[in-house]
């Protein structure tokens, strides 16, 4: 069976190559033609000795995923349905700013964390994506926008780690794509430009610090666990001491000097001055650099929660500037063909029962959102 080239960083390239009996400089030129100038025929690959692609042509290949749907919102906003095999599909979003290019990309069908405002959660989880299948996006959404917009230079500047799934619990098959987008005979992009958002996966944010360090982002959401429990039930396995602590180590290794905060704004669930103030208490105590990001939530109906107003982001995003921290408010785009922050959804054949699921931590969440709007800002739980 033939090798999807895709499926390596540079390294494992060379060891591919060598295997073929081949010298380790020439996987430096292989990768070259794949992921900078986008070949997928070894043909095309005219310093490449004719012995060597013919090795190739018997024992590899590059494979794209398959393009089920593209659609191209009014703000210039691309998402694209891929097709990853057995009935699932991820989606890839390119979001064009004026100075940058940031692609969305996914790591997992689905996800198994299953968080109460996020539609991919929702969905369920039916597997981890391999190297291949992540670094495709990457590849198959620059050279596509290389043509559509007809330029030779690089499009893609920045790569958020933020699709479909929880990256750290793919740990293995993100790491060489990270690698592969780092590399300067790739993609080139800085490691300051890459940022892998974890809902708190603490034993891999570690190794992430140790192996690839690229930017950070923490989904939070809640100041508090009782509340983040129920939004994010990763807490439950890593509470916040916990994910703090984690973060705090992280910045050793960081290309950044700061974590950035995900905070997704639920209309009376997570949106009053106290849970602000609780932020900033929990920030104080922690000792973590960090900047928030509010994030305007993007209601999809099985969620039963609504966005914040506008006021009420506003007046939190006060709140913690007026304590000292960095906060910005998240521009929602691609709206019109659901393309927004927390809407990706694909496709996938679910294999964790997330209805139920979800629909228990529903009750149990508004229940909690009474008690804490009764009980008034009392401090962070100790438990």
């Amino acid at each position: 069976m033939a090798v999807n080239l895709l499926d390596f960083d540079l390294e494992g390239l060379a060891a591919f190559c060598e295997s073929l009996g081949e010298k380790r400089f020439r996987a430096t030129q292989l990768f070259r033609w794949v992921h900078q100038k986008g070949a997928s025929q070894f043909d095309d690959m005219s310093d490449l000795a004719k012995s060597l692609r013919d090795k190739l042509r018997g024992h590899a290949e590059v494979r794209a995923l398959p393009v089920i749907t593209q659609h191209i919102s009014a703000d210039g906003t691309i998402k694209w349905l891929f097709d990853v095999g057995n009935g699932d599909a991820v989606e890839t979003v390119f979001i064009p700013e004026s100075d940058r290019g940031t692609l969305c990309i996914s790591s997992q069908a689905g996800c198994a964390v299953g968080c109460r405002f996020c539609s991919t959660g929702h969905q369920g989880f039916s597997r981890n994506l391999k190297t291949w299948e992540i670094l495709a996006q990457l590849w198959f959404a620059e050279h596509f926008l290389r043509s559509h917009l007809g330029v030779s230079d690089r499009v893609i500047s920045n790569v958020v780690m933020m699709g479909m799934g929880e990256p750290l619990q793919n740990y293995a098959a993100l790491v060489p794509a990270l690698k592969a987008m780092l590399d300067d005979h790739g993609y080139g992009l800085s490691r300051r430009r890459v940022t892998v958002s974890t809902s708190g996966v603490v034993p891999m944010m570690d190794r992430l610090g140790e192996d690839c360090p690229v930017a950070l982002a923490v989904s939070l959401h809640a100041p508090e666990d009782s509340l983040r429990d129920n939004l994010v039930p990763l807490n439950r396995k890593y509470p916040l001491k916990e994910l703090m602590e984690a973060c705090r180590r992280y910045l050793a290794h960081a290309p950044r000097d700061f974590i950035t905060f995900e905070y997704c704004m639920l209309d009376g669930v997570n949106d009053h001055p106290a849970h602000a103030k609780l932020l900033l208490q929990l920030v104080k105590e922690s000792g973590v650099p960090c900047k928030f990001n509010l994030i305007p939530f993007n209601p999809f109906p099985a969620s039963g929660l609504l966005r914040s107003s506008n006021n009420a982001v506003q007046a939190f995003a006060r709140i913690l500037v007026d304590g000292g921290l960095v906060t910005t408010i998240r521009k929602t785009r691609g709206d019109d063909i659901d393309a927004a922050c927390g809407q990706l959804a694909g496709d996938v054949k679910d294999r964790t029962n997330v209805g139920t699921r979800i629909s228990k931590q529903r009750t149990v969440m508004l229940q909690q959102v009474r008690d804490f709007e009764t009980r008034g800002n009392d401090g962070m739980r100790n438990d």
